[in-house]
């Protein structure tokens, strides 16, 4: 940061959740960025504190209104609530499009991250790559007991990945010969790929994807044993958002990942 630079303005909505209040420690221990306003629920967003950009870990239910919101006054965000569907995304796209410039002059930018630890992203990649040399894939997600959406939104985004994978190798479905399952025991399809979560106090976020051949078995996992391991994540998010304008779904991109 030169001397003619100021700090990034960042607000924070959900600040008082488990992810907000770590944001807005890792925004105010930041040189670069300057922690403007701090939202929980039910404050009213108003004109959101001068931010150049927000920070947006609310619920499912709010987040589209919380987002729109932001966009329509020409404010960049970051968004790491679950929740975000191709309906709310294509919807989500409209908004941007008829938003007023950013602060700086250029288009809103839009980062929609179903994960920000930098593990994480690494190993929805790499499942994406080993996908199309495997018959069999299944994912397996475990979380705290307090999250509220199954699957996780990381999951949902690595079976996607996974399915266009296997379908770019013209692989069919996942082999699988249950006909009898009252009870859900093989768990949720997500893109076609079977997907199973686990709620268990003392976890915070865990993945493995399980990829399968004859005589052969490849497991990726992830797991991230704090919530600090998301921050860089967040921050590098917040601090490349407006240098890509438009709607953006997965930190991959920033990353040169993609």
């Amino acid at each position: 940061m030169t001397e003619t630079t100021r700090p990034l303005a960042v607000a924070v909505v959900g600040a008082g959740g488990r992810m907000g209040t770590q944001v807005c420690q890792a925004v105010e221990g930041a040189g670069d960025l300057h922690l403007v306003a701090a939202y929980d629920v039910a404050d009213a967003l108003g004109d959101l504190g001068g931010a150049d950009v927000v920070v947006e870990f609310s619920v499912p239910d709010a987040s589209p209104d919380n987002v729109a919101r932001c966009v329509a006054q020409g404010v960049h965000v970051v968004v790491g609530t679950t929740g975000w569907d191709e309906p709310r995304l294509e919807r989500l796209v409209d908004q941007i499009s008829l938003a007023p410039p950013s602060r700086s002059g250029t288009g809103v930018g839009v980062l929609v991250a179903p994960n920000f630890a930098i593990g994480a992203v690494l190993m929805m990649g790499f499942a994406a790559q080993a996908a199309r040399f495997y018959e069999s894939v299944e994912i397996i997600e475990l979380h705290h007991p307090d999250k509220v959406d199954a699957p996780s939104g990381t999951a949902a985004r690595t079976a996607r990945l996974v399915a266009t994978a296997r379908a770019d190798a013209g692989l069919g479905q996942v082999p699988d010969a249950t006909r009898v399952d009252p009870d859900g025991a093989r768990g949720a399809r997500v893109a076609g790929i079977p997907v199973h979560s686990v709620r268990l106090r003392g976890l915070v976020a865990h993945q493995e994807v399980l990829l399968g051949n004859v005589g052969e078995q490849l497991t990726i996992r992830h797991d991230s044993f704090d919530r600090t391991s998301f921050m860089p994540g967040v921050l590098e998010g917040v601090r490349r958002v407006g240098d890509h304008p438009g709607l953006t779904v997965g930190l991959e991109h920033y990353l040169g990942l993609a």
